[in-house]
């Protein structure tokens, strides 16, 4: 029957039969698991490559898969989580308020992972939840709220003892599920200079991590996830459509940077934007978005892929399409540079900050290490049916600049490779002194006109 509510939109109740409600039960818990099951899971070796030592923890292990990797680690996770109840005035009834509502959810956070974990009995999965989740809210809690840090932390005091365990838990192998996370957060007493929500606790902690401007990658980092590793995805996820072209358009790979600048005239820019994957084709200008590259980059954007390409919850292949697209792009360091040149690519020491965090200087050669990235993943077996940027390279293969532009563009890179470096006043002056001449030419025009009817007049 229907009914007014106060808001004067009609509700309806709708009545669900004894003989249907278990079978629609089951079938609400089946979608439901589908949607997220297997989100969590091991590196293959297709996907890994070489490189196995990208998607294993070098401090801390989080969840079932590294649990026994990293034991000197626990007395730490224990300690955290002692701190974070100790803020109740029953410890003891906290605790239980805990464990009982991780065995609630169980059923569910075991299912998140891909690989069968019988082997775990229930209440070693129980604890092994809550200690690794109190240790990521109260990590978070610390590294946010002034005053709850102690100098005597060892966490804290480590040099570089922090960093690598933000390395480590955006790993795709060392997570647990962000449904764990979010209910303990709900149960455990918070401090009182803490009024964030966990999105907010968790895009703080990692946001040196995160490409971007942090206002914006904060509003992305707010919408549901999986897991850490998910919720960081969120935040390369692009703003602006994707471009279509026609179906019948034949397939061409993308030229490297190089070659589109010498052979075809493309002009590349850095794009205003800060967003990742918002890489567009305007007039001949192909506008990239700038990336940083610190020593944690490659890391995380294989753990993104592996994601992506393993885990059916995953949905798109937004991040892998974009390493792609680079890959295509940089296949020289004179591409590198290239890119440099134009305030794409950088390749940058960590920001923290804190100024008791420790900076560490990886001593390498900036535009090596910035190729060394992309050629890593030539070794692993990634590809992608539909990339997000197909129609974009269609778009790029599909121009070709006037001849004398492509001059133009051949001259300058000849000019940059024999200086060694970007000659900023070289294109400038050229395109100055043409456009004097054009005025000249146009005046002259324009005057001879004139003499010429006076003088017939």
């Amino acid at each position: 029957m229907g009914m007014e509510s106060s808001n004067g939109r009609s509700q309806f109740s709708i009545e669900i039969s004894e003989d249907n409600q278990a079978l629609i039960t089951s079938l609400k818990q089946n979608m439901e698991k589908a949607s997220y099951a297997g989100c969590i899971c091991r590196v293959s070796p297709e996907i890994s490559g070489e490189n196995r030592k990208a998607f294993v923890p070098v401090k801390v292990s989080i969840g079932p898969l590294h649990k026994d990797l990293h034991k000197n680690m626990e007395n730490h996770k224990l300690r955290y989580l002692y701190s974070l109840l100790n803020r109740s005035p029953n410890e003891e009834a906290g605790l239980d308020s805990c464990v009982q509502a991780l065995k609630e959810l169980e059923a569910k956070a075991r299912s998140y992972y891909a690989e069968d974990l019988n082997h775990i009995i229930s209440d070693d999965f129980v604890k092994l939840m809550l200690i690794d989740g109190g240790f990521i809210i109260e990590l978070f809690l610390k590294c946010s709220v002034k005053g709850l840090k102690r100098r005597s932390d060892p966490i804290f005091s480590t040099p570089g003892l922090l960093f690598e365990l933000r390395c480590d838990m955006i790993l795709l192998e060392n997570q647990i599920p962000f449904i764990v996370l979010q209910r303990l957060f709900q149960i455990v007493p918070m401090p009182k200079q803490c009024n964030q929500s966990l999105t907010d606790l968790a895009s703080r902690f990692f946001r040196n991590m995160i490409p971007g401007d942090y206002k914006l990658t904060r509003e992305k980092f707010g919408q549901e996830g999986n897991h850490l590793l998910d919720l960081i995805r969120h935040c390369f996820l692009p703003t602006i459509p994707r471009i279509s072209v026609k179906k019948d358009a034949v397939r061409h790979c993308l030229p490297s940077a190089t070659q589109l600048q010498e052979v075809r005239g493309v002009k590349l820019k850095k794009a205003r934007t800060e967003n990742l994957l918002d890489i567009k084709f305007v007039n001949g200008v192909l506008e990239i978005p700038p990336l940083q590259v610190h020593v944690y980059t490659e890391n995380l954007l294989k753990n993104l892929i592996a994601f992506e390409v393993l885990c059916p919850c995953a949905n798109t292949q937004l991040v892998t399409s974009y390493v792609l697209f680079m890959r295509k792009l940089i296949r020289s360091e004179k591409d590198v540079e290239l890119l440099k040149q134009a305030g794409i690519l950088r390749s940058i020491e960590d920001e923290y900050e804190d100024e008791d965090e420790n900076k560490e200087d990886d001593g390498c050669d900036e535009s090596s290490t910035l190729f060394r990235l992309f050629e890593s993943f030539k070794k692993t077996e990634v590809t992608v049916k539909d990339s997000y940027f197909n129609e974009l390279c269609e778009q790029v293969n599909g121009y070709k600049a006037p001849s004398w532009f492509v001059w133009f563009m051949k001259t300058k890179g000849r000019s940059n490779d024999a200086h060694g470096k970007k000659d900023a006043a070289f294109p400038f002056a050229l395109i100055s002194v043409v456009a004097v001449l054009l005025v000249v030419l146009i005046f002259l025009g324009t005057l001879f006109s004139a003499m010429s009817f006076f003088s017939n007049h």
